[in-house]
């Protein structure tokens, strides 16, 4: 089964065994809107890369990491939606949580998606239990509030932002621990992975802020221009696009290189080169050269 299948089935039948049992419809409803269709899945692909590129001895426990990554980035996307952050009315090209089912369930199915990663890795644990451990600590060090996802949305609410800790912990963070989760659900040190995953992460966040300033609502499937309309740093407003660009590219060059020693580390070094296309739409990249 390919990458993206296995994440689709495993994230599929996790909602499915959540919603179960005594689980209002409403409720049910509203998570698998926030989940599904998905964007690129970055993230989770990145954890099943990393454990395929470590050996992938337990398939079933990359799985659940993977999956536990991307519910816990969908959460990330219906509470930054909600009208006290960006009140952004679109999401992957639908209606955003709040907007199609309101916004006291928006936070309910956010806060129950990051309960569903951490019941996801738990049932995994199970197959594989000498590696939960250090998978729970990796996945919740990527959404806590000591520079995880949490903690990039709150530096939002200072008075004063420091940019570097900001961008890492709003979007670094959950790419450290999907690399870090791939080794982790593979059996090997996962220390190592975390500079691959900063540098992508920052990467990510930079292309980001070029989409924010240069791509349409349509490529994206949410609302463009959000950094200047709430006066968040953007790098690509500070800098201009063609030095955005070249830092999104010097990133990733970076990145392949600080793949640690693996058996698969030139395979992962090639899919990690051709994911990063995909970081800008190519309409947009031609534009902004």
């Amino acid at each position: 089964m390919d990458a993206g299948s296995r994440i689709e089935q495993t994230l599929d039948l996790a909602l499915a065994a959540a919603h179960r049992q005594h689980c209002p419809p409403l409720l049910a409803q509203a998570m698998r809107h926030a989940v599904f269709p998905g964007g690129a899945r970055i993230r989770p692909r990145l954890t099943l890369a990393v454990a395929a590129a470590c050996g992938d001895s337990q398939p079933a426990t990359a799985n659940a990491a993977a999956a536990a990554i991307e519910f816990l980035h969908c959460a990330s996307l219906v509470h930054d939606d909600l009208p006290c952050f960006d009140d952004a009315a679109i999401r992957r090209g639908k209606a955003s949580v709040h907007k199609a089912f309101g916004e006291p369930l928006a936070i309910l199915a956010g806060d129950a998606l990051i309960v569903l990663a951490f019941e996801t890795l738990a049932e995994a644990g199970a197959l594989q239990p000498q590696r939960l451990a250090a998978l729970i600590r990796v996945v919740g060090a990527a959404v806590g509030s000591r520079g995880g996802i949490v903690a990039g949305q709150a530096w939002e609410s200072e008075s004063e932002v420091d940019c570097s800790l900001y961008h890492q912990a709003k979007t670094g963070a959950l790419f450290a621990g999907a690399t870090m989760a791939g080794a982790a659900a593979a059996g090997v040190a996962h220390q190592a992975w975390r500079s691959l995953g900063e540098k992508l992460g920052e990467a990510f966040q930079i292309a980001d802020d070029i989409r924010d300033v240069a791509a349409t609502p349509d490529e994206l499937g949410k609302p463009c221009g959000q950094d200047a309309a709430h006066l968040r740093p953007n790098l690509a407003l500070e800098r201009g696009l063609g030095p955005a660009i070249a830092q999104l590219d010097s990133l990733v060059l970076e990145a392949i290189d600080a793949i640690p020693a693996c058996p698969g580390r030139v395979e992962l070094g090639t899919l990690i080169g051709l994911t990063a296309r995909s970081f800008l739409p190519a309409g947009l990249a031609r534009r902004a050269a």
